[in-house]
Order: C-alpha cells, then structure tokens, then sequence
C-alpha cells in the first residue's frame, strides 16, 4: 500500500474498506495535450493519434511497486507543443510538465512541479506503437523512442517529488530510476537534455541535483514543507508558516552552497505564487524575512516577494 493511502482517507471525508481497493490501480492520473498548430503541411490527424496514445502510456502503466487506489493517484499535466517537423514524421516540440498533491483536510492543491522542456525531439509515424524500457533504448531508432524516455523520465521524478512530500527521503527510488533512464537515454543527431555538457537547465542535472548530497536538505524541505508546513495549516495557520519560513532558511543554506541550481529554479517555479500568498498574511517581521531570502534565492520573480512587504 503507498505511504499516502490514510492521508486521503482522511481527505476524502470517507472510509474506504481496504478489501475494496483495487489491487493494481495506475500512479498517476495523466491529462495529456497535444498542440501542432505551428506545424504546417502534415495531417493533423497524426496529432490526435499520438496524444491518445500517449495518455494511454503515461495512464495504463505501473511506474511504482506500491499498489494505488483511484483517490491516491498524482494528478499531473502534460502539454506537448510541437513546434516544427526536421524531416518525414520527425518533429520538434516543448513539454510543459505539471503536477499537484492535495494538502490535508482542504480541497486545495499544492503544486510539486511545473516546469518546461524546451529540448523535445522524436520521430512519430501515426498509430505506431510507443515502447519503453527502464534498461535500454527499445528499437534501432534513437527518435523513435525519445518521447518515450521522456516521458518516464518526468513521471519518475513526479512519483520521487510526490513521496518526497510524504516521507523523508521517500522519493530517492524514483529518481534513481530517473537516472538509470538518463544513463541509458537515447543518443543520436540533435537528440539534446541528456547530457552534462549541454547546459546547466536540462534533464541530466535536475536529476543529479536530486541524488548530489549537496542537496540533502532539499528532501528535507520537501517533507517538512508538505506534511508540516501545508498540511498544518488548515488546524494552526501560524504554526504551519513558521514550518515553511525554516523551509526557506534550510533552501537559503543550499543556495549559499550553489547559487542558481536547476532543482532550486525548479522548486520556485512550481511554488513561488503559493509562497507569495502563505506569507502575505504573516507578521511583518516574518514578512520581511521571507520577502528577503525569496527574492535572492528566486530572482526571476523578486518583484512579486517584495509586493509583500
């Protein structure tokens, strides 16, 4: 059973008899978008065949060895922008990745990622099948099974953020399998995200910034921020906050350590509006406080922190 099934029995409201869970239910519950509209000469009906057949991938697939029931699977968003075609059913595209959990006894829901993958390159022929291996690159063509890696990629680093909010240290597993799939990616012309060397801001360094011991109290956070920060505050708003403004001190020890990471860029993409609005409402000396550490941790949105104060 996953670590959070009490949690949204308790959420839900409801009592739920364990002999009535399903036993194999999926992980996540996957909306998948699809949009070519910048893409010309090429029958879009293409494009509706893959985007079912990606949320059929993403949705009917078993990511975790815990069994979830429907009310635990990660609500989570993927947008596939396809952008251009390089050559016959080979195309160009962004990925907007997002994904939520519910904050206890509350119908709100609290964002664990939100990020965009600008490096998207795959090779798709309508209705051919989309394969994936944890261990190695299905098939003989690198394009072909990119979108696949991809994919599986974010769903892993999903499912380690999810039971990283749940547990300490609880999401290590799944990104471990994130990096076997960064280990095993496929390598090919102008397949790009994989790699060290192609920048600061790709696959390869979000997920070693997850695994570097560097970044250990990043897991920390994660807990404390979700279980004794956010899932507080419905019962102690004061004390929930205070939970959060360490949060931001532990988070400001690590951004000494190593200004301007990925995983910290990518943390305060997916909670800089929360944060705005849990301390907005604080005494003003903590107001300050946060509004400091936000904007030189979180730069590109400084000016929002200091309309707080």
């Amino acid at each position: 059973m996953h670590n959070r099934f009490p949690y949204v029995v308790l959420l839900a409201g409801a009592i739920i008899l364990l002999c009535c869970r399903p036993a194999h239910a999926q992980e996540i519950r996957a909306n998948v978008t699809v949009v070519a509209s910048q893409v010309q000469g090429v029958d879009k009906k293409i494009f509706t065949t893959l985007q079912t057949s990606l949320k059929e991938f993403l949705n009917n697939r078993h990511w975790a060895n815990d069994a979830f029931t429907p009310a635990e699977r990660i609500e989570c968003n993927f947008l596939l922008n396809v952008t251009g075609q390089t050559a016959e059913n080979t195309f160009r595209a962004t990925l907007t990745i997002q994904a939520t959990r519910p904050v206890y006894n509350s119908s709100y829901v609290t964002s664990l990622l939100n990020t965009q993958d600008n490096n998207v390159l795959f090779r798709y022929a309508e209705f051919q099948p989309l394969e994936f291996s944890d261990n190695r690159v299905v098939g003989n063509d690198p394009l072909a099974s990119n979108l696949t890696a991809i994919m599986a990629y974010y769903v892993y680093i999903i499912l380690g953020l999810d039971y990283d909010s749940f547990a300490p240290r609880g999401g290590d597993p799944y990104y471990k399998k994130a990096l076997n799939i960064v280990s095993n990616a496929p390598d090919g012309k102008d397949i790009s995200g994989w790699k060290a060397f192609e920048g600061q801001r790709n696959r390869y360094w979000l997920q070693d910034n997850l695994l570097n011991v560097k970044f250990n109290n990043f897991h920390d956070v994660m807990y404390q921020y979700h279980r004794m920060g956010m899932d507080v505050m419905y019962d102690d708003v004061n004390k929930g906050r205070a939970t959060i403004m360490n949060c931001l001190n532990l988070l400001f020890a690590i951004h000494q350590d190593i200004p301007n990471s990925m995983l910290l860029q990518t943390f305060f993409s997916a909670k800089a509006d929360e944060l705005q609005k849990i301390f907005s409402k604080a005494m003003p000396q903590e107001k300050s406080r946060a509004a400091e550490l936000l904007s030189q941790m979180d730069v590109p949105n400084a000016q929002k922190y200091q309309q707080m104060k």
